[in-house]
């Protein structure tokens, strides 16, 4: 088990300053790649089903591999497996930057979302094994803006690489960005994160509860990502995701009773603090990133802007989200979920208020039109994603940072595939009949909708708390 620490305070903030860079690579290929398409099927005559593939790959196998790698982090050495995770995800890139054909580019793309699924509960259980108190919730703080300008940027930086590398050609630059990024993340690393110390004695390995949880998580993704890759979908998987489940907490509880270390320590949920902030994260990653799609195709197919000037009508929102996100590392100690209430107010605030001025069809001032309501979402929101993280994890031990980050994320990715798959589906849906406006609308309202239940959650928890006091 990892238990050394940075052995000075400049080396410390070094090995986040790595982490955070490494996090952010991973994190902006979930939405550069969306206005790249275009260009892969010019340059590689890619079918609609390969297309689709390129983007839910890889957010399937980063999900699935979350919490084992979480697992492996905690008791193999996290360090060790953060350096392993960025060589694999620097050569992922590489090889899909040099696709010479659709099918390669899907593999490439699927060993990616592996690699960064590897890779991010790393640099979470090194955060909760670096850091304490303020510094902790600081350096949470700079993770959650790293999430906001990642996923927010994504198509902006996808729009500037196609617009100087050409159309044809442009897609490839989109994964070669990551080259470089990774082998000056890896050459820092060896230097400057903790060294592993990794407790001697046989450990167990829970391979069945790895297979139970990978088929529940399965039985859930593959349908959603199916929609959405247009490819046959096979909603009779969602039937067995709930006997899945039942059966992994039956098993783990089991393994554990026979002495044995299960995959995850379902302990876990018996923390207020940890089980709460969990679920919130998952409803609100399920609004939070919906926005992204319906928005992205709404300004490129709906009101004809390029991928840069789509790119750039979404910057307020990441703007936001990376002020208030550094901001609230230092609030957060003090408010608590009382932070998330507010930020999700704002988020909430600045979605409804953009919904309405869509709705009276500005037409191609739309960008300008929202700027405002978005950047106030974007503020909300890095009120809500960091200090959510903090106060989560607040009350797990070290020793298990790495596994009660993969739950956490894997929680999160389920729900962006959750709110990704209602909001397309409904925004598709609603083209045919009213157009582009409508379809903006009821797509907005999907993510309003999970945004509400992620308030009404952590409203609940702040009326437990004062109950008890």
């Amino acid at each position: 088990m990892t238990g050394t620490t940075a052995s000075t305070t400049t080396q410390r903030w070094q090995a986040l300053g790595v982490c955070l860079l490494a996090g952010f690579m991973t994190l902006l290929d979930v939405s550069i790649v969306n206005v790249a398409l275009p260009s892969m099927q010019q340059g590689l005559d890619a079918p609609p089903v390969a297309l689709g593939w390129v983007v839910s790959g890889y957010a399937l196998t980063f999900g699935l591999v979350l919490v084992p790698a979480g697992r492996l982090g905690d008791d193999r050495g996290r360090s060790r497996m953060f350096v392993l995770s960025l060589l694999l995800f620097t050569a992922a890139s590489a090889a899909a930057g040099f696709a010479p054909s659709a099918l390669w580019l899907v593999v490439a793309r699927l060993v990616q979302g592996v690699a960064g699924g590897m890779l991010n509960p790393q640099v979470l259980g090194l955060i909760q094994q670096l850091f304490q108190g303020p510094e902790r919730a600081k350096a949470f703080g700079m993770f959650g803006a790293v999430i906001g300008v990642s996923t927010a940027i994504g198509p902006l930086l996808g729009g500037l690489i196609i617009e100087f590398a050409g159309s044809e050609q442009g897609w490839r630059w989109v994964f070669f960005v990551n080259v470089p990024i990774g082998l000056f993340a890896l050459a820092f690393a060896a230097k400057v994160l903790p060294k592993d110390e990794v407790e001697e004695g046989p450990r167990s390995l829970d391979l069945v509860g790895v297979l139970l949880l990978a088929g529940a998580l399965l039985a859930v993704l593959l349908p959603l990502i199916q929609q959405e890759s247009g490819a046959g979908t096979p909603w009779y998987l969602l039937g067995a995701a709930p006997v899945l489940l039942v059966l992994f907490v039956l098993w783990e509880r089991y393994y554990r009773g026979r002495g044995r270390e299960p995959l995850v320590d379902l302990e876990l949920f018996s923390i207020r603090s940890y089980s709460f902030g969990t679920a919130l994260g998952m409803l609100y990653f399920a609004g939070f990133t919906s926005i992204f799609f319906v928005l992205a195709l709404y300004f490129q197919h709906g009101l004809g802007y390029s991928p840069l000037q789509a790119g750039l009508a979404m910057t307020p929102f990441a703007i936001g989200s990376a002020t208030s996100s550094a901001l609230s590392g230092r609030l957060v100690n003090r408010f608590g979920r009382s932070l998330v209430v507010l930020g999700l107010v704002g988020a909430l605030a600045g979605l409804v208020v953009t919904d309405l001025l869509l709705s009276t069809g500005p037409g191609a001032a739309a960008g300008l039109v929202v700027a405002a309501p978005l950047l106030l979402a974007g503020v909300g929101s890095g009120l809500v994603i960091s200090p959510n993280q903090t106060v989560t994890l607040s009350k797990v031990d070290a020793a298990r940072g790495g596994t009660a980050a993969g739950v956490q994320q894997t929680g999160q990715r389920l729900g962006t595939a959750i709110g990704t798959a209602t909001a397309s589906g409904l925004f598709f849906g609603a083209i045919a009949t009213g157009g582009y406006d409508a379809a903006i609308s009821i797509g907005l309202l999907v993510a309003v909708g999970f945004v509400t239940l992620a308030l009404l959650l952590a409203v609940a928890e702040q009326l437990i708390l004062t109950r008890r006091r």
